[in-house]
């Protein structure tokens, strides 16, 4: 049997990995090895010598898609003029009936967030999660408008609402509550933001 090129052990696990950390997102971490071997055009036996277990590509299916979303966030306010244009392309590019229906490429927070919560703690998805979800929050922390407040705190509000928003209308996917819990949720979080309390305005210029 002829050896495999390094060019082409490469291009193998490329194809693991986004079959994987598609099949993972789209239902869930009970997906086979045989599965996501298929799913990527290659033959079971092969799995491991790309990884050497399941929770291995677990983990890399899980920042895998974490990096494809950090990437797509990056593109959406590369081209904004400020942070208030910044924050309004993420929200709304979040909430969209496509991200509802392509599960398999869109928010691995949403995808994700429960079959993680399930594995035990030392597994090392939860680390793979736990770093690529602080990734996708430091670019919506950064394109936080100026309002008075703790951007983390304002950015960990809103992916809170965002993902949840999200999880529920999938959940309620084919009724009018779906699409009612999104655009609530982006109402909700493209309100102008307040200007600080006078009391606050005050004390600044003494």
């Amino acid at each position: 049997m002829p050896r495999v090129s390094k060019a082409e052990t490469k291009k193998n696990r490329g194809k693991i990995q986004q079959a994987s950390a598609r099949l993972f997102r789209e239902q869930g971490f009970k997906v086979s090895l045989v599965d996501v071997m298929s799913a990527a055009g290659l033959t079971h036996g092969g799995f491991y010598g790309h990884f050497r277990s399941k929770d291995a590509l677990m983990a890399n299916a899980c920042a895998t898609a974490f990096a494809e979303s950090v990437e797509r966030w990056r593109r959406r306010i590369g081209g904004a003029q400020d942070r208030q244009s910044a924050h309004a392309a993420l929200i709304e590019g979040y909430l969209t009936s496509h991200n509802r229906e392509s599960i398999g490429t869109a928010c691995p927070i949403a995808a994700l967030a429960t079959d993680v919560a399930r594995e035990a703690e030392d597994k090392p998805v939860r680390k793979a999660f736990r770093e690529g979800l602080e990734q996708l929050l430091d670019v919506l922390t950064e394109a936080q408008p100026p309002a008075g407040v703790n951007a983390r705190e304002a950015a960990l509000a809103e992916l809170a609402t965002l993902v949840g928003a999200m999880v529920l209308a999938r959940a309620t996917k084919g009724g009018g509550l779906s699409d009612e819990f999104m655009n609530s949720a982006r109402r909700s979080l493209l309100e102008v933001r307040e200007s600080p309390p006078a009391a606050s305005r005050r004390n600044r210029g003494r």
